[in-house]
């Protein structure tokens, strides 16, 4: 909850104030709920918040077993990723595996829509705290990558980089935002490799 949250950050902040300021990369996961003050401490220490984006959505388990039971403030913001980035925080997207989808572009696909996936009739929630589709894929990608120290070598295609790669079979930025989790993986590449093809592609 938000008391850990603080907590965490309080933790952070001591250990600077004792030890100096490092690269130290230091990240909370999952951020369901955040207190606004808390927001800013994330640019403020340099910590990343290491977010499933899939469970921002009105689902059962948020709608009958979670908002009647915290204040009405709270459940306003439950997973803040648009509130961090827009204070300067940085993202990083984690699936959570096994008690959530292991696929990227599912979480991206929520992060943008924070719907369920293909379910356009849904109620968006908290519609202020979406993604852009630039965003959420940076928080995949580079994002991720920053968290463990590795975004001078994978994270992002740049002359230098490790050639670590996906080609879906469609452009995300030409279909509608409820589309992202139906594209598919046609190759993957990891330090240049290809160590997945998809079946009846070159």
């Amino acid at each position: 909850g938000d008391r850990a949250a603080r907590e965490s950050l309080d933790a952070f902040e001591a250990a600077a104030g004792a030890n100096g300021r490092r690269d130290s990369r230091h990240h909370l996961a999952h951020v369901q709920f955040l207190a606004a003050a808390d927001v800013p401490r994330f640019h403020e220490l340099g910590v990343v918040a290491n977010v499933t984006p899939y469970w921002a959505v009105l689902s059962g388990y948020v709608r009958d077993l979670t908002l009647p039971f915290v204040s009405s403030e709270a459940g306003a913001s439950m997973y803040p990723l648009g509130s961090i980035l827009r204070a300067g925080g940085r993202l990083a997207f984690g699936s959570d595996w096994t008690v959530s989808t292991p696929d990227p572009l599912l979480q991206i696909e929520v992060a943008v829509t924070r719907r369920r996936p293909g379910h356009t009739g849904d109620d968006v929630f908290l519609p202020h705290e979406r993604l852009t589709l630039e965003e959420a894929i940076a928080a995949a990608t580079i994002g991720s990558a920053y968290a463990n120290h590795l975004d001078h070598d994978t994270g992002s295609i740049e002359p230098g980089k490790l050639a670590d790669l996906v080609v879906l079979d469609r452009d995300l930025f030409d279909r509608g935002a409820g589309a992202i989790g139906e594209a598919r993986v046609v190759t993957t590449l990891v330090e240049g490799d290809v160590v997945y093809q998809a079946p009846g592609t070159i």
